[in-house]
């Protein structure tokens, strides 16, 4: 009688277990589907998107003319914060940069536009075996931009830069150069939370000497980026 009443209390539990467990392997596969699609919807690590998503971080480098460089960038609390360096092999100058960035607007098709302000420190060796008139010393960098994304399809982001970088001559006072750029290019999901950009600018570089008279030429930027979100 012992070994009935046993085993009448074991199989229900034995049953509703196994029926626990099922249902959690077959939730397991679902939430990879979500997590993935939700990667999909809100990738993005070079230039996209405008704006990180509070707690997601990426890493990005790239390669271009005139410069390459590398980016860190961090989403918190409704912004974006991070730093960027670059290196000018044509004038062989080097900058560094913090970075900040804020949402301004976005609507239900999915574009976004964010405003960003870098500060940071360039210098500059003033080599003039490309460029007669590059600019020798230490500046301030200051650099005021507008960045637009958008959804062009499924793993595809449009995306937009406006770029206003000023930089001050600290050693020696007196020089400048002021390079406003706008221009535009995409973004693409490759998987595992990598993405390609592919962006190009033009503008104009104006700029002032030691002792010189102000100059305006014609400026433009080409950069092919990497990217990965690591969360």
């Amino acid at each position: 009688m012992t070994r009935l009443m046993l085993v009448g209390v074991l199989v229900p539990w034995v049953a509703v277990a196994q029926e626990t467990k099922a249902q959690e392997t077959t939730a397991e596969p679902a939430a990879v589907a979500v997590s993935a699609e939700a990667k999909r919807e809100n990738f993005g690590a070079v230039v996209a998107p405008a704006t990180m998503p509070d707690g997601a971080t990426a890493v990005s480098g790239w390669v271009g003319v005139p410069e390459i460089g590398a980016a860190y960038r961090q989403g918190v609390g409704g912004w974006e914060i991070g730093a960027r360096g670059r290196f000018d092999y044509l004038r062989l100058s080097v900058t560094g940069e913090a970075v900040g960035r804020v949402q301004v607007w976005t609507d239900t098709e999915k574009w976004t536009v964010a405003t960003e302000l870098g500060l940071g420190v360039t210098g500059n060796t003033g080599s003039r075996y490309f460029d007669e008139q590059n600019l020798k010393g230490w500046f301030l960098r200051v650099n005021p931009a507008v960045v637009v994304s958008g959804k062009v399809a499924e793993t595809v982001r449009a995306v937009g830069l406006v770029e206003v970088p000023y930089d001050l001559g600290l050693s020696p006072s007196g020089t400048w150069r002021v390079k406003p750029m706008a221009g535009g290019g995409a973004e693409i999901y490759l998987g595992e939370d990598l993405s390609l950009s592919a962006v190009g600018e033009l503008g104009v570089d104006i700029f002032k000497e030691l002792r010189g008279v102000t100059q305006t030429r014609l400026g433009y930027g080409v950069r092919l980026g990497l990217g990965v979100r690591l969360f």
